[in-house]
């Protein structure tokens, strides 16, 4: 019966090391802004007639905040910059 609490107490920081460093690397698979994506976004949507304002990620897509004809966008792209959707905003 000791020997089994013992095991217990030996394991618990085991599986608690395991698991954060399994929940840490799943946020590590959110996409990474940093200047130079933000860059090659701004250079992109500019050369199709928007005026970028604020880039950002969510849900796994960049998000570009943009202006195109005094209109205000949201613009999605995937991790390949590939416009996927654009919305009014």
């Amino acid at each position: 019966e000791m020997l089994n609490v013992k095991k217990f107490f030996v394991l618990l920081p085991m599986v608690a090391v395991i698991f954060y460093g399994v929940t840490a690397n799943a946020s590590n698979d959110e996409l990474k802004l940093n200047s130079e994506t933000k860059a090659e976004i701004t250079t992109q949507l500019t050369q199709e007639g928007y005026e970028v304002r604020k880039i950002k990620t969510e849900d796994g897509f960049y998000e570009a905040y943009a202006m195109k004809d005094g209109v205000r966008y949201e613009v999605y792209l995937n991790e390949e910059l590939k416009i996927v959707k654009v919305k009014e905003d």
